[in-house]
């Protein structure tokens, strides 16, 4: 079992799926860095919305081994407050990664993204490398 705990973003998860060395994947790599990895309710509708039925026993089967934060009332209020941070320095980005990323802060969890060009304008927000 892993020590530490991260919030992995959807395209992590797409990352591991796309890679035919799985051990080249951020995902595995992780793992090698002692992770375990939650993901968001967002994450899970962005996963599968977007599956084909054929993909579907490969998502199934990867996210029994993640928990799924839900987006509740400290998510909302969180993403509220970044979203009006954002909107003043004109820097908003996408409601889903807005979401996820709100779901992490709420949480006290690092977000493990390969998008790090939203995800880095948002402050208190850590980001696993």
């Amino acid at each position: 079992m892993a020590g530490k705990i991260v919030l992995a973003d959807t395209s992590i998860l797409i990352d591991y799926f796309r890679k035919t060395d799985k051990s080249k994947s951020s995902l595995f790599i992780l793992y090698r860095q002692d992770y375990d990895f939650h993901i968001s309710a967002i994450t899970e509708y962005e996963i599968y919305s977007g599956a084909t039925p054929e993909q579907i026993p490969f998502w199934q089967d990867l996210l029994t081994k993640a928990d799924v934060m839900p987006f509740d009332e400290k998510a909302v209020a969180t993403a509220i407050k970044i979203n009006k941070e954002l909107k003043l320095k004109r820097k908003q980005i996408s409601i889903a990664d807005l979401f996820i990323a709100a779901t992490a802060i709420s949480n006290h969890l690092p977000l493990a993204t390969l998008n790090k060009k939203h995800f880095e304008r948002i402050d208190g927000l850590k980001i696993i490398e």
